[in-house]
């Protein structure tokens, strides 16, 4: 800003010293002939697109009935000073000290949304209505409607919303799948409850994933988005909507320049399956994926660092029935490319089930390509939760050229952990093993693409092991198989 200031001060200076060196005669002023300057730069004007569709857009607010524990005093019924600070906190519950009687309170919150038919269906985040026990819709022209929640789906977050109401302002959907870096963009929204306010910016990168939500590729912008705007549309230039600002990266909780929002293109999919009463479908291939770093690369025998390392493969899955294995990198699916994990799974969540693809995958430094046929996601994907049991002393072995200690996996901690083989680890001194990452409570799995099924196999297999080249190890931890790279020193 101040540079430019600066920039801007030079020019009449420099205007001043020409006149002078020409003389008291050349002070005589000029006049720009209006008709014959041409614009340098042409700049967008919103106006056209903000004026046919920003009725179109609404304010949403919704209360949602929250419950609290009234801690009580922090202080024991007996104690001098629980008579201080009972008034402060109020009585205590049954449970003692922080078991309090719960009190209900009501949260509101608010955002934006669009309306997509004329008899009154919308669209919105999902997060801007879940849990919520009453939502109002507000009009530009202050008409005000208490909606229905058709469905949602948290997976894309995207939610149908029902008003009662005909002959309603519509948005055009466009295509997100043409949109290019670089192109202008305009939001329409509610920040922080200022209805109707207008942001504009420009497409700063496509299919942009993001750590929690893998089954979406993001538009990322540098449009202005703020709380309350979560669900309104993001427009094209054409006046088409795009996409559904979302979210925003922010270390103080507001707008920071990242800005992102879900294509149309797959907020449209799920909202036809959600006005048909349908569970919104992903595709499901059965995997769990890491990126290749250029150790892993290396490790793995291949020239550059691409793809998507499977690090496991759900048992019957899609992936297994394949005769995919871990190890295995995915560098192409469907007939595009895969150049990192990030990028597969919106690939495949868009996918029918009984879609029949091609994988193309590295194994062992070689090509190849298997058939595979999408099924659909199942509804509970959670992982079992985590146990073991202590092994026995004697059973304990070290494994001195990692400066580890190890022990075997008992049934029940197989069964718990879903592993069918491998060791648990004990303890971690400083060493190769420390050094790639290996941690207390990992269980070793493979080493250079060898199962592990015992410490004696271990210790063979580490025994034999080449020193100065990068070896594949696959742990599984908390989150699942992963693999790390460790290199035994020369």
């Amino acid at each position: 800003m101040r540079r430019e200031r600066f920039a801007g001060l030079k020019s009449p200076l420099v205007a001043v010293a020409v006149v002078l060196s020409l003389g008291v005669g050349a002070l005589s002023p000029v006049y720009a002939d209006a008709a014959n300057t041409s614009t340098l730069v042409n700049l967008p004007d919103f106006t056209p697109i903000v004026r046919q569709y920003g009725p179109a857009v609404v304010n949403i607010s919704t209360t949602e009935t929250k419950v609290a524990r009234n801690a009580g005093s922090p202080f024991p019924p007996n104690s001098p000073l629980n008579q201080f600070f009972a008034p402060f906190f109020g009585p205590q519950g049954p449970g003692g000290p922080g078991g309090g009687p719960e009190d209900k309170y009501q949260v509101q919150s608010l955002g934006s949304g669009f309306i997509v038919s004329p008899d009154g269906y919308i669209v919105t985040a999902a997060h801007v209505v879940k849990g919520a026990q009453k939502i109002i819709v507000s009009l530009t022209n202050h008409q005000q409607y208490e909606a229905k929640l058709v469905g949602l789906s948290t997976r894309i977050d995207v939610a149908l919303l029902k008003i009662d109401a005909k002959n309603l302002p519509t948005v055009q959907i466009g295509d997100s799948g043409k949109l290019e870096v670089g192109q202008w963009v305009l939001a329409v929204g509610a920040p922080f409850g200022f209805e109707n306010s207008v942001t504009q910016g420009v497409v700063s990168a496509t299919s942009r994933p993001l750590p929690d939500d893998p089954y979406i590729p993001f538009i990322q912008t540098d449009v202005p988005i703020n709380p309350g705007n979560s669900g309104g549309p993001l427009f094209n230039m054409r006046g088409q909507v795009v996409g559904i600002n979302d979210q925003i990266y922010t270390n103080s909780g507001g707008y920071m320049g990242l800005s992102f929002s879900i294509p149309i293109n797959v907020a449209m999919d799920a909202v036809k399956q959600l006005k048909l009463g349908q569970k919104v479908h992903f595709g499901w291939l059965g995997v769990m994926i890491q990126d290749v770093s250029m150790d892993l690369a290396k490790s793995f025998h291949m020239k550059e660092p691409m793809g998507a390392l499977v690090s496991q493969v759900v048992p019957n899955g899609p992936a297994a029935k394949a005769g995919i294995k871990p190890g295995d990198v995915i560098v192409s699916f469907d007939g595009q490319p895969v150049y990192n994990s990030a990028q597969l799974p919106p690939l495949v969540g868009a996918l029918p089930a009984g879609f029949k693809a091609k994988v193309g995958i590295i194994r062992d430094g070689k090509a190849m390509t298997l058939p595979i046929t999408i099924e659909s996601l199942p509804s509970d994907m959670n992982a079992k939760d985590e146990g073991q049991e202590p092994a026995s002393p004697s059973q304990k072995g070290d494994i001195k050229r990692l400066n580890i200690q190890v022990g075997p996996l008992s049934a029940s901690a197989r069964q718990q952990l879903d592993v069918n083989s491998g060791v648990l680890v004990l303890g971690v001194g400083q060493g190769p093993a420390g050094q790639a990452g290996v941690r207390p409570g990992d269980v070793i799995l493979q080493v250079a693409q060898q199962p592990v099924t015992s410490v004696a196999d271990l210790q063979k297999i580490v025994a034999s092991l080449p020193a100065g080249q990068p070896i594949p190890v696959l742990l599984h931890r908390a989150q699942g198989n992963f693999y790390v790279v460790l290199t035994l020193p020369r």
